[in-house]
């Protein structure tokens, strides 16, 4: 399979290393790279001497590309990825795959159109652990699922958002970017809750807030309820901030009648609890994602339903970034300034005191940061 790679700066560096490992097996090459800056070579060790161009379409042309990677700021994704289909080329787009429901909806009916596969990058889907909790769910192991909660607790420092200029932006130059919280770093954590129940969402709430200096949300909550899902109704809740003393691994909580199981879908581990038995906690493999999808292409490869995250799966994510889009402007939180771990930067780190039991009685709770009362409000407060 020939690759082109839109997006070899920032996250899109990671790619590099994937794609490397795919020519090493032999499974595809990379054929070109599509970015405003030249890649070196010295960074392309291994994958031998790809064409590299600012002009996606005429680069998925002249590379005869079957798929392109779309690794680039989020506002951008959708204009990239049709230019791809329109080239002729099927898809792994980077996560959130579009800025609103609209454009969500325009691209799913492109790749339609086409008949081309699009592969969403959310990796966590991509581990058999969400799909090993499901079955412990459907198997009743916990009984009723009384609800789902998520925390996230990372930290960051102001450099983080010196990156790009669409950093931390909910719209550049009025074009919607929603870069927050809940939509970008900690998307693997709305994703995977959904995932997890699998309904038709029918109500979102969410409760937005900002430590550092920018326009979108570094703090927030929301919780879901759906029909149709695992959770029957009961509340999905996801609680998340990057203003945090120290960085965690973000856990997902199914909470049942008859027990709990926790899910730390970075590391792809999974822990039951049920009352008088010891607790197990398995760690489960990953499949890639572009491995996924090249292998769906191959010939005698299964269709495009059978991707783990095909575009199509992740219209309630996408439900859920509408609803941070359109929601009000998030509040200002206070915040103690900490150096940030290379202070040769310059940067400093924002942390909101408390914050990481806030996150945690929330997912423990199933309940919005309002309705907790260990929150005292937005600016002029601590939490």
């Amino acid at each position: 399979m020939r690759i082109v790679l839109a997006g070899a700066h920032g996250f899109g560096r990671t790619y590099l290393g994937v794609l490397r490992e795919a020519a090493e097996d032999g499974r595809a090459e990379l054929a070109g790279i599509c970015d405003l800056r030249p890649v070196p070579a010295g960074a392309l060790e291994g994958l031998g001497s790809p064409a590299q161009s600012g002009d996606l379409a005429g680069l998925v042309k002249q590379t005869a590309a079957d798929v392109v990677i779309v690794a680039t700021p989020i506002h951008t994704h959708v204009p990239l990825a049709l230019t791809a289909l329109r080239a002729g080329a099927h898809l792994l787009l980077e996560k959130p795959p579009a800025p609103s429901l609209a454009e969500f909806d325009r691209l799913l009916a492109a790749t339609r159109e086409h008949g081309a596969l699009c592969q969403v990058g959310f990796q966590s889907l991509g581990s058999a652990a969400p799909r090993a909790v499901r079955r412990m769910i459907t198997d009743g192991l916990i009984g009723a699922v009384r609800g789902i909660g998520a925390a996230g607790a990372w930290s960051r420092d102001t450099s983080y958002y010196r990156r790009a200029s669409w950093a931390g932006r909910r719209r550049l130059d009025g074009t919607d970017v929603v870069d927050g919280a809940l939509t970008n770093p900690f998307a693997h954590a709305v994703a995977t809750v959904l995932a997890l129940d699998g309904g038709e969402i029918t109500s979102i709430e969410t409760e937005l807030f900002h430590a550092f200096d920018i326009e979108a949300d570094d703090t927030s909550c929301l919780r879901v309820r759906t029909s149709g899902g695992l959770a029957d109704g009961a509340p999905l809740t996801v609680a998340v901030t990057l203003a945090a003393p120290e960085q965690r691994p973000p856990v997902i909580t199914v909470h049942g009648e008859r027990g709990r199981i926790s899910l730390w879908y970075t590391l792809d581990q999974v822990r039951l609890e049920r009352a008088g038995e010891p607790s197990v906690t398995t760690t489960y493999e990953r499949t890639g994602l572009l491995a996924d999808l090249l292998a769906r292409l191959e010939p005698g490869g299964e269709s495009g339903g059978g991707l783990l995250v095909p575009l199509s799966a992740t219209r309630p994510f996408t439900q859920v970034l509408e609803a941070v889009r359109t929601a009000e402007d998030p509040l200002p939180l206070r915040a103690e300034e900490h150096p940030a771990q290379d202070p040769s930067t310059g940067a400093v780190r924002r942390v909101v005191p408390g914050i990481t039991d806030l996150v945690t009685a929330s997912a423990e709770r199933l309940a919005l940061f309002s309705e907790l009362p260990q929150f005292s409000g937005p600016a002029g407060r601590h939490v």
